[in-house]
């Protein structure tokens, strides 16, 4: 009796080292911030600085080396085709020197060049828009007989819009070229006439377009040689955007995707559509002085005039260019996904402990991740997981 009283009593001071022991020794668990997996919209975009400007503009420049006189235009001013826009005063000696007399040669069959190319792109475009238009009218009858989609007919539409402004600009382009073929030949002629007496004449620069004066380049009376400018002239209501990106991002953009641009704090975000990306690109340097590849991206407003009628040219705009888009995606934060290996993996908090689970991302922003499969929405994934967090961990959840 007594043996077996010492044997039960010393199972019980056992049992209870052992508790003591498991309570000093046990892990404690881990405190893990934990997020919850969402279904919802997703949309991945490029975001970049940008700025206005006219999709048009001309500038008018001396054709003849001279004293330009003083200019009553102002910033601003409207101007009609044919209106004077600058004075100038040529120089006699520029006006009888046979290598300048030559180079007034070269200059007007450069300009004649110039009318012709601009006169094929003028035919191109109409081209160009009736096929868009034939386009257009037989996707309208297939979306009418509900054999194609809407998102195939807007296309279609926005096609034809595209084409409508390529072929005003190219026309635009085209009367240019014809006043500088005007120039050209006036400047021809005027050097081959009266000789010293000629500097004596005034001769009135005029405006090759309507619009409005965008910079006075040289308001004071003023020496200016051959090609100098003088005045800049376009419509401020034709309005443009130009975002700079990254060559690396620019392969993802392609025309007609959808922009987002935000002009100032407190005004509503303006939509905008990609209309092209420019095929070259150039080399910036970055604030830290990092050489990069960039390439300017081109965005037309898809909102009416009065939306954005405020701008002018050279406004800064924070653009943000959506690549792609979901309506109904699993959601994780970015923070939440590590990888191992060539998979990729998360933390889900299960039962009070942590479980990894292997998983396919997809597309993701700076803050998001699309998850492909692997989670279900409603799971907890716990993110910024350190290095004490591994499978079967203890964790004490922190929201």
């Amino acid at each position: 009796m007594v043996k077996a009283r010492t044997i039960l009593f010393w199972a019980v001071v056992a049992l209870t080292a052992a508790a003591a022991l498991a309570i000093v020794f046990w892990p404690s668990a881990v405190e893990v911030e934990v997020a919850t997996a969402t279904k919802g919209p997703f949309a991945r975009t490029i975001d970049e600085d940008g700025k206005t400007r006219v999709r048009e503009r001309y500038v008018v420049s001396a054709p003849l080396a001279g004293r330009v006189l003083r200019s009553a235009l102002k910033a601003g001013d409207t101007v009609r085709a044919g209106d004077p826009v600058a004075m100038l005063l040529p120089s006699a000696p520029v006006l009888i020197d046979a290598r300048a007399e030559q180079e007034l040669r070269e200059r007007l069959g450069a300009a004649e060049a110039a009318l012709a190319r601009a006169s094929a792109e003028v035919e191109r475009a109409r081209v160009a828009l009736e096929q868009s238009r034939g386009e257009l009218t037989r996707a309208t009858q297939l979306a009418q007989q509900g054999f194609t989609s809407p998102q195939a007919l807007e296309r279609s539409q926005r096609d034809v819009e595209l084409r409508v402004k390529e072929q005003k600009s190219a026309e635009f382009a085209r009367e240019a070229a014809r006043h500088e073929v005007g120039v050209a030949r006036a400047a021809l002629s005027r050097s081959q006439g009266a000789g010293s007496r000629v500097a004596e004449r005034q001769w009135s620069l005029t405006a090759p377009v309507s619009g409005r004066v965008l910079r006075v380049a040289q308001e004071s009376e003023a020496a200016v040689a051959v090609g100098a400018p003088l005045v800049e002239i376009g419509d401020p209501e034709d309005l443009e955007v130009v975002v700079d990106v990254l060559t690396s991002d620019a392969a993802a953009i392609r025309p007609g995707q959808p922009v987002r641009l935000d002009v100032a704090t407190g005004v509503p975000s303006l939509p905008g559509r990609v209309r092209l990306i420019e095929p070259s690109a150039f080399t910036k340097v970055s604030a830290l002085g990092v050489e990069e590849q960039r390439v300017n991206v081109v965005v037309d407003f898809d909102a009416p005039r009065d939306s954005w009628k405020a701008l002018g040219d050279a406004y800064r705009v924070d653009a943000r260019i959506v690549v792609e888009a979901r309506s109904d995606a699993v959601l994780v934060p970015v923070s939440a996904l590590f990888r191992q290996g060539e998979s990729w993996y998360a933390f889900v908090a299960e039962d009070g402990r942590a479980r990894r689970v292997e998983l396919l991302p997809g597309p993701r922003s700076a803050t998001v991740s699309v998850v492909e499969r692997g989670l279900d929405a409603g799971t907890e994934v716990i993110v910024f997981p350190g290095d004490r967090i591994a499978d079967g961990t203890r964790i004490r959840m922190r929201r």
